[in-house]
């Protein structure tokens, strides 16, 4: 379990936060880590606690399921 990727988080999280104008050392104060760490969350690289996932949607307007890929981007719907 050490080397789970989790390829929604990296096919989405980078996208939305470029989206936002916000840089990932802006990103990493934002969430109290490292760049690096954060860096490692953006790769799909680090199993991210459920509070870092529903901040994350809260912060970047999606669903917890969106970022995790349990969901599809509602404008790929329309």
């Amino acid at each position: 379990m050490n080397d789970i990727v989790l390829p929604s988080v990296r096919e989405r999280l980078k996208p939305l936060r470029q989206e936002k104008k916000v840089t990932q050392k802006q990103m990493a104060e934002l969430l109290g880590c490292t760049e690096q760490h954060y860096q490692r969350m953006e790769y799909g690289k680090v199993n991210l606690p459920a509070s870092t996932v529903i901040f994350l949607a809260d912060y970047f307007g999606v669903s917890a399921d969106y970022l995790l890929g349990r969901e599809k981007d509602p404008a790929e719907e329309r």
